[in-house]
């Protein structure tokens, strides 16, 4: 079962590839066909994707988000989801073309951390990997993974159009790009609604994660590096919302805060658990 998990996630891997070339070629050749083509099969992608990662949970015998490999692809899997469901949304394929790199260079950082897993298993080190540690025998782990990786997500998708409004400017006025892709107005809004999808997952998240760490360790909050950059992500992003809500703050200075929010979101992740080891280094 192990096997056939890894074989559907180097197809995913491929899928994501092919998703992006077909992206790339939209733009090149301009045919809306192409577009439509990439959308439906990034939705096959997604559904691959989606059975490893089950299949993944079956084989061993637990939620599939304990280590470093399940959450990377699971942070994949969330920036997919996310990203097609703003295209269909919003009627907006070439955000396709900025969110499936992404999307792939995660997926292929999770390819690294499953090399990692195999070298393990080669090493007759397989139980280490199926069973959990001690701290992470919880109910609660579930719903904290999942939040998070939806959090991460939304938080991918306004990166994307962040990058997309900054570099708005440059497009020719009635060219390819200025034709398919909406007006600086609406990126920041979608871009908005974006951040207010994650916000509120990554709230939830911290808020159980505090709860969680309670039973486990005994304290609600312990300033490990990864609660730690956690709050500083969340708080990056609560500025972002409170200064737009409340004076109307918008454009180019939210779309470069949209952009560090989420390096910092990739450092919490990636970052701590490679420089800060701490309660939540899982390997």
């Amino acid at each position: 079962m192990m096997q056939a998990e890894s074989i559907l996630f180097l197809i995913t891997l491929a899928l994501y590839a092919i998703v992006m070339a077909l992206f790339f070629l939209f733009i090149a050749v301009k045919k809306q066909a192409i577009a439509t083509l990439a959308t439906r099969l990034g939705l096959i992608a997604l559904t691959v994707h989606t059975a490893a990662i089950v299949l993944r949970g079956v084989a061993m015998g637990r939620l599939p988000m304990a280590n470093q490999y399940e959450f990377a692809t699971a942070f994949a899997w969330a920036l997919c989801l996310v990203s097609l469901i703003f295209i269909h949304k919003f009627r907006f394929p070439v955000l396709g073309a900025f969110a499936s790199p992404v999307t792939l260079l995660l997926g292929l950082y999770a390819g690294l951390q499953k090399l990692n897993e195999l070298k393990i298993i080669a090493a007759g080190g397989a139980d280490s990997i199926r069973n959990l540690m001690p701290a992470l025998r919880s109910s609660w782990l579930g719903i904290h993974v999942t939040t998070v990786i939806i959090a991460y997500g939304a938080f991918g998708v306004s990166f994307v159009l962040s990058i997309m409004f900054l570099l708005r400017d440059r497009m020719k006025e009635g060219g390819f790009w200025d034709l398919h892709i909406p007006k600086k107005e609406k990126l920041d809004v979608i871009s908005y609604r974006s951040v207010s999808l994650g916000m509120m997952f990554l709230t939830v998240t911290i808020n159980i994660g505090a709860i969680w760490a309670e039973n486990a360790w005994g304290s609600y909050w312990s300033w490990d590096p990864k609660e730690t950059w956690a709050l500083v992500t969340w708080m990056i992003y609560l500025v972002y919302l409170h200064l737009r809500i409340r004076k109307g703050w918008n454009g180019k200075t939210a779309a470069i805060v949209g952009v560090i929010g989420f390096l910092c979101v990739l450092f919490t992740y990636i970052g701590v658990n490679t420089l800060l080891p701490g309660l939540h280094s899982y390997k």
